[in-house]
């Protein structure tokens, strides 16, 4: 059972379509009995940083999401659950994300005149070989909705890129940790492939 964890994340009923059409099974929950157990995990999100972080707070999330990692679960992180498995973000300098990796969220420069949020469709490029990007190659297109973008301190844990006037680490893979810029759920068929290879780890 692949637990997706619910904190008033805005993506969440679209992350359950996709599961579903991939015929795997899943549950909303935010029972840390309920996430503890499952054989995956996914940490959907759209919203502000400092936000997420205090609902996960609030929802007593934090402390289980530390044990499923320690133990080997394979976790997701998806656009701004993968933001929070850093150490913080410029959006909310106050807050501390979960430390799950190294490096920060940082904003897009609006020096090059490209329009902040970046919404919509762009490329995957320098696409590394890995499971989470199995059969996904540079060129492919992934739908993005973001301000913010990480810079991974450890390169090794960058598994793909995206250029929007600043080069941004867009997909993310160390040991049993998986993270997506994007909405692979969003993301077409492309999209589609991504999750089925994090379902079928």
């Amino acid at each position: 059972m692949i637990a997706i964890i619910d904190y008033d994340a805005g993506n969440i009923r679209s992350v359950e379509k996709a599961l579903a059409s991939l015929g795997a099974e899943y549950k909303l929950t935010r029972e840390s009995a309920e996430i503890a157990d499952a054989d995956k995990v996914i940490l959907p999100g759209v919203g502000a940083f400092g936000d997420a972080m205090s609902k996960l707070n609030e929802y007593n999330l934090i402390d289980v999401i530390h044990k499923v990692i320690k133990k080997g679960t394979p976790f997701l992180g998806i656009c701004l659950g993968l933001q929070v498995m850093f150490e913080d973000s410029e959006e909310s300098p106050e807050v501390k994300g979960l430390g799950l990796l190294p490096g920060h969220v940082v904003r897009f420069d609006p020096s090059y005149g490209l329009k902040i949020p970046q919404i919509g469709w762009n490329s995957l490029v320098d696409v590394k070989k890995c499971r989470l990007l199995k059969n996904i190659y540079s060129g492919s297109y992934v739908y993005f909705v973001h301000s913010y973008y990480v810079k991974a301190s450890d390169r090794n844990d960058v598994v793909a890129n995206a250029l929007y006037g600043n080069m941004a680490d867009v997909a993310i893979e160390h040991d049993n940790l998986f993270g997506c810029q994007f909405h692979p759920e969003k993301s077409s068929s492309i999209g589609i492939k991504i999750l089925n290879n994090f379902v079928n780890l």
